[in-house]
């Protein structure tokens, strides 16, 4: 990828992979807030015998969804570019997989959240 010999064109990659993980993040609180927000609309309705779920869940679970796609699609991105890189773009004894590790748990995590959010149904 690079002729630099440097480490921080890891760095990069690593910080670029974290960003990822943050834009998922805002994602997946955003489908949240827009689900329990059409859930409070529904209450204050009080529309008897309407037991369906509104538009606003399948929109913030579609928004949900579209996190976990992000965080995955990161993680890929962020392995292809690890190959690229030379042995001394990477610092000697440096964890390489923890960014993974943490994308990877908040996709469990997001995961979990749409089992809630189904499971409610």
């Amino acid at each position: 990828m690079s002729a630099l010999n440097d480490p921080r064109v890891f760095f990069a990659a690593e910080r670029t992979l974290m960003a990822w993980n943050r834009t998922a993040l805002t994602l997946m609180a955003f489908g949240f807030m827009i689900e329990r927000f059409g859930l409070f609309l529904h209450m204050l309705r009080q529309v008897p015998g309407h037991l369906g779920r509104d538009m606003s869940f399948w929109i913030g679970v579609a928004f949900i969804g579209l996190a976990l796609i992000l965080l995955a699609f990161s993680i890929v991105q962020y392995r292809r570019v690890l190959r690229t890189l030379k042995p001394i773009e990477i610092p000697e004894r440096y964890c390489t997989w923890s960014g993974i590790a943490m994308n990877l748990s908040v996709v469990a995590l997001g995961i979990a959240l749409v089992v809630y959010l189904f499971a409610e149904l």
